[in-house]
């Protein structure tokens, strides 16, 4: 039987990359997007599944999660890829209030309402991977105002990624922060140092992690790093 893979944000850049090298793997995956069209040509091109979804409307998370109970009857692993950043720029004493609620919901809210729904499937099933997308931007050593509401909301994720692991240790139920590096993407811009390819590899080791790997870390090209 093939695992099961839910990537949010796999239309376009590192979670469609993502997807495709998890089809590569034989793995059954779940390309899921804001965009019907666009995700459903994503999912397409990779003969993969698709499920519309808008990771910050709580109704749009129950329905991917009664598409993956009836479709499927099981979730192997869920990679929470999709994120933001709006406040580049802008200091965090200026910035419209707007922004930082919707940064924080997006980039770390809803991996924290996805993992919930889905991570008591993965502990009753005795198997389970979760890939939170982060970033170094989020290192405490590294906090600044410049994109403030960008770091403030993968320094949460990281702190979520460690509560999480420790609510299902013992379960075989792994989670993970990954930090991809600087890709070049629609958000990295097209001078970055990486590849889709090498910034989409860390997250498919998180994915594919054995039984007893590491849990609650943060790592960058399968290296833990700091926090």
């Amino acid at each position: 039987m093939k695992k099961v893979v839910l990537i949010t944000g796999a239309n376009r850049g590192l979670g469609l990359e993502t997807a495709r090298q998890m089809s590569k793997l034989d793995y059954q995956v779940i390309v899921t997007s804001r965009d019907p069209a666009k995700g459903q040509a994503a999912a397409d091109s990779l003969g993969a599944s698709f499920h519309p979804l808008d990771v910050t409307s709580p109704d749009s998370r129950q329905a991917v999660f009664d598409y993956v109970l009836a479709g499927f009857g099981r979730l192997d692993a869920l990679v929470n890829n999709a994120g933001i950043m709006l406040d580049e720029g802008r200091g965090l004493l200026d910035l419209p209030e707007e922004t930082l609620r919707l940064t924080l919901e997006t980039n770390a809210f809803a991996p924290l309402a996805l993992a919930r729904l889905f991570m008591p499937m993965m502990a009753a099933q005795n198997y389970g991977r979760v890939v939170n997308v982060s970033s170094r931007m989020g290192q405490i050593a590294h906090l600044n105002d410049y994109a403030p509401t960008y770091r403030l909301s993968k320094l949460l994720l990281n702190g979520m990624t460690r509560i999480l692991a420790d609510a299902v240790r013992g379960k075989n139920v792994l989670v993970n922060a990954v930090c991809p590096g600087w890709v070049r993407t629609d958000m990295g811009g097209s001078g970055a140092s990486r590849s889709l390819e090498q910034g989409a590899s860390g997250i498919v080791w998180a994915v594919t992690l054995p039984e007893g790997g590491p849990n609650g870390g943060f790592f960058h090209d399968g290296r833990r790093v700091a926090w």
